[in-house]
């Protein structure tokens, strides 16, 4: 005879205890009331949209009519005004869509893949500059400049130039005041001294005058290096002599500083971070190579290593031939570094002093990193028009 078995009750765990205490909450499943929507104030609601993260502008514009036509409220200009800027972006040109650009939000540590259709397809465009969400296009021919909002595609190609000058130029941007709508400069230099400044204003250009006897001339400018613009003076790295050369937009001084970089240094570039001037580069000796960060010391006009490179990663270098570019030089740096076993991209916070890694540009549904050629740091702004 077999024996019935009596299971004893199980104890109960404590969330099972106060499960049996708490009331069942209900969540409602109706959709919300379009009365309350409705009355929804409007200044409220452009406000929550300008904070919303920018990634987020690629869904929401095509919701409505209504919300696309944000972009050219005064209003909603204001409260994207009031947000602080965040990290800048990076626009970027690859090796294998020459005429389409990537950009990455390192926030969200998303690429995003942006074509501008009113860039000519016949024509390599290389991006120059950058100032208030807009960046500075010129073709390879160094002809022509156009100016564009990679979010929103506002666009504009600039008058010709007056002066018949094709050979290789530095170009930097500045902004007129604390947004594009006070209007925007954009200032081209050559290696013989001839020079000329673009005002979106009079949507001309014009040419300032002749550089002064101090400067000499002519000209080794880095183009490897991009412009540098803090409180509307731009800087730009020059070699025999080594140093830096600067342009007041406002008053039209320029100037020039002798200032030797550190030894055993290759790849270098200018950087700014909260109005400082930096310097990055690789520094190799032997066979080691490491990226370094220096300030310049205002007093003396030295550079001084501030940062490099944690040891782990360079010894990934080691023994190797790397060449780095500088893809944004605003507070937030991003680093190619490519060898031919090898190809990586660091940024760097010069804010915080961190150091990461980014993963591969690779075209929606395409498996194949995108090899980077060259890029600029632009802080986006929806309501920035060309």
């Amino acid at each position: 005879m077999v024996e019935a078995i009596n299971f004893q009750p199980t104890k109960k765990s404590r969330k099972e205890k106060i499960g049996e205490k708490m009331p069942a909450i209900v969540y409602p499943t109706d959709i919300m009331e379009q009365q309350i929507w409705k009355d929804f104030p409007e200044d409220l609601f452009e406000a929550v949209i300008a904070r919303l993260p920018i990634a987020a502008f690629f869904r929401f514009r095509p919701v409505c009519r209504k919300w696309n036509n944000l972009l050219t409220s005064e209003t909603f200009s204001q409260c994207c005004a009031e947000v602080p800027q965040t990290h800048p972006w990076f626009y970027m040109i690859t090796h294998e869509n020459v005429n389409s650009g990537a950009m990455y939000d390192p926030l969200l540590k998303k690429w995003h893949h942006q074509i501008i259709p009113s860039l000519p397809r016949k024509m390599i465009n290389l991006q120059v500059a950058s100032a208030g969400g807009l960046i500075c296009f010129l073709d390879i021919g160094h002809r022509h400049f156009y100016i564009c909002n990679p979010l929103t595609r506002s666009f504009r190609e600039l008058p010709a130039r007056s002066a018949q000058l094709w050979s290789h130029v530095a170009v930097g941007m500045t902004l007129s005041g604390s947004s594009t709508s006070s209007g925007y400069k954009i200032l081209w230099v050559g290696c013989n001294g001839d020079h000329e400044v673009y005002d979106s204003v009079g949507n001309s250009w014009t040419r300032p005058g002749n550089m002064p006897p101090s400067i000499k001339l002519p000209l080794s400018l880095n183009f490897r290096s991009q412009a540098v613009s803090i409180n509307g003076i731009l800087y730009f790295m020059c070699a025999e002599p080594d140093g830096i050369l600067s342009y007041d937009m406002a008053s039209g001084v320029w100037k020039q500083y002798v200032i030797p970089p550190p030894p055993h240094l290759t790849d270098y570039t200018l950087a700014e971070s909260r109005g400082q001037i930096m310097l990055v580069g690789l520094l190799t000796k032997n066979a080691a190579t490491c990226v370094c960060i220096w300030e310049l010391q205002r007093m003396t006009l030295l550079w001084k290593e501030v940062d490099r490179m944690p040891n782990v990663w360079c010894l990934e270098f080691y023994g190797k031939h790397v060449r780095m570019t500088c893809l944004g030089n605003r507070g937030l740096l991003m680093l190619s570094l490519r060898s031919r076993q090898m190809s990586r991209l660091i940024t760097y916070d010069a804010s915080s002093r961190e150091w990461s890694k980014v993963s591969g540009c690779v075209l929606p549904r395409g498996r194949k990193r995108q090899r980077i050629e060259c890029g600029t740091a632009f802080h986006p702004c929806l309501t920035a028009l060309a």
